[in-house]
């Protein structure tokens, strides 16, 4: 079975923000909660995953984990995307204020668009 169109949203989203991770780190610094530790090696990790994730839902023998993994994975990373949608509405920048708050809504469909790749497996 072919990839669901928004899932291929998803896969495209996590190849490049999962290259950013890795080449540009610290672009998602700011984004870490204070209390977490190893920042550097989180976001990296991050990266990873996002990759792994990618190649998961490209391969149908591996699209129903790896739905699910990305369902989770977008889950996880939301509270930072909270993060910096307050930090910007702080901030005087408002192309940063509406990207960082557009952006909330769309971990939605992501969301449901990995979980219907994971069914349709």
């Amino acid at each position: 079975m072919s990839l669901p169109a928004g899932a291929k949203v998803v896969t495209g989203a996590f190849v490049v923000s999962g290259v950013v991770h890795l080449v540009k780190p610290e672009v998602f610094e700011p984004l870490m909660p204070k209390q977490l530790p190893a920042h550097r090696e989180i976001i990296l990790a991050s990266g990873v995953a996002e990759l792994l994730c990618a190649a998961g839902l490209l391969a149908p023998r591996t699209r129903k984990v790896a739905g699910y993994a990305s369902a989770a994975l977008l889950a996880g990373v939301f509270p930072g995307n909270v993060q910096m949608a307050a930090d910007a509405l702080r901030g005087d920048n408002p192309g940063l204020k509406a990207a960082a708050l557009a952006r909330l809504p769309l971990q939605w469909p992501m969301i449901r668009s990995a979980l219907k790749a994971a069914r349709t497996a």
